[in-house]
């Protein structure tokens, strides 16, 4: 989640701006740019407890202890709660997971390197704090009452606001991490081909990725439990978004489906005004409840962006948020499985021939089924896994095509080589972590704190 925006304060006045907005996110094949991000799971090495965000050992400490390499603090309220460094950030999800939002960079390589380089520093630190971190799509030992909460004025807005809407969204909030990848678009009708093979792909994604198979040291009798999280959290900002894959659909109709989505906050001077279930169009005509009078600015409309939560969010960008944190292979892996596709004609061709005809029916079933069964989902005459297959393949070929090679000569279909071994042997990350709770671990979950921490 998001730290506020760092936009302009102008006022809005028409809906043609937030339009606007949208369309100026549209840049030449040449300045297409890949931004990563990920989140992971704090724990003291000790008891194996998500650390606070006080005390000698705590996240502010861990913040503090960053700026040696050359990260400079944010702040709220006095207290240390972001990092900044050469446009990436480090910043906090609300029980603590830390997260970060890599710089937009031109390959693979390179935001490998830079979460290789994130990932040794939060090391460095976090060993001297006898802290660990792991990569996983949910919190697999603590409940939600035992997670810590951090002390920023978003998140206590939204936690008030949760239990209202959903049963599951203080669970998003405290017990999930994920990694995405934010893409570039051309033009409005490639932001639509992208934004719809994105979608329909998005479970193939969440089955190949799936990490997340336990809760409070138990199984849960999912692949990817993190994303089952996202059906009960609040319906009005989450889901598929069936109405991209009609005609007509672009940025105004975006926009229209922003505006519906209930608001949560408005940051100003310093501090978030709760708005929490109020609209976004009666700000705009100067009727919000809680700054009436008062119209959005452009900063208003980019912080309200980021409350949306589909499986697919645009901005002046296109993020793709289906599946779970993992290891630093599969941080890599991510970016690249959707590079591959989107970021080549051919193989963004290729991939809408796969997905063109799914019906909506067919979309929500992958969507719906897949937290649970991952790979082995049915799908038409096959499984999830054949789908899998036929989408790495294209990815791999589009990689190639690109031909953005390392010093060493090779280009960045390495990178997919983990999703490979995952798609031969049928077996998903949570499939591995429960065979290993079931046979070596003796059904005692701590060991996988040990054996995938960074």
């Amino acid at each position: 989640m998001s730290s506020p925006s760092h936009v302009a304060e102008t006022p809005i006045t028409d809906r043609n701006e937030l339009v606007a907005t949208l369309a100026s996110g549209e840049k030449p094949q040449a300045q297409w740019r890949i931004g990563t991000e990920h989140e992971k799971f704090g724990f003291r090495l000790d008891d194996l407890r998500p650390p606070t965000f006080d005390g000698d050992r705590g996240i502010e400490a861990l913040l503090n202890g960053l700026t040696r390499f050359g990260w400079d603090p944010v702040q709220e309220d006095g207290r240390t709660i972001a990092l900044l460094r050469d446009n990436a950030s480090v910043t906090l999800e609300p029980a603590g997971q830390l997260e970060l939002s890599g710089a937009a960079v031109e390959t693979i390589h390179q935001t490998c390197v830079e979460t290789g380089t994130h990932l040794n520093e939060v090391a460095q630190v976090a060993g001297e704090l006898q802290l660990g971190f792991l990569g996983m799509g949910f919190q697999p030992k603590w409940t939600r009452d035992e997670m810590p909460w951090m002390p920023k004025g978003r998140y206590k807005i939204m936690r008030e606001y949760m239990p209202k809407v959903g049963t599951l969204g203080l669970d998003m909030m405290t017990r999930t991490c994920t990694v995405q990848v934010n893409l570039d678009y051309a033009t409005e009708a490639d932001m639509v081909k992208k934004f719809r093979v994105s979608l329909a792909l998005q479970p193939i994604a969440t089955a190949l990725f799936a990490d997340s198979p336990f809760t409070e040291g138990a199984p849960n009798g999912y692949q990817s439990y993190r994303s089952h999280i996202w059906t009960d959290t609040d319906n009005d900002r989450t889901g598929m978004l069936d109405f991209v894959f009609e005609d007509g659909f672009g940025y105004e109709r975006y926009v229209d489906y922003l505006l519906d989505v209930p608001m949560y906050f408005s940051y100003r001077d310093g501090k978030y005004h709760d708005a929490s279930g109020q609209s976004f169009r009666d700000f705009m005509v100067g009727k919000l409840p809680v700054l009436p009078g008062q119209l959005p600015t452009l900063r208003d409309w980019s912080d309200h962006m980021t409350t949306a939560f589909p499986e697919v969010r645009l901005k002046k960008y296109l993020e793709m948020r289906g599946a779970d944190a993992g290891p630093w292979s599969r941080l890599c892996a991510l970016p690249a499985f959707w590079v591959g596709l989107l970021y080549d004609d051919a193989a963004l061709d290729a991939a809408w021939d796969l997905v063109r005809d799914f019906s909506l029916v067919e979309r929500n079933v992958l969507r719906d089924g897949v937290p649970r069964h991952g790979l082995k989902l049915p799908f038409r005459n096959g499984t999830v896994l054949d789908l899998s297959r036929e989408a790495l393949k294209i990815a791999v070929a589009g990689l190639k095509r690109r031909a953005a090679r390392n010093a060493d000569g090779q280009d960045e279909s390495k990178f997919l080589e983990v999703l490979q071994e995952i798609v031969d042997s049928g077996l998903t990350p949570a499939d591995r972590k429960l065979a290993l709770f079931h046979g070596e671990w003796g059904g005692n979950i701590d060991p996988v704190f040990r054996e995938f921490a960074y």
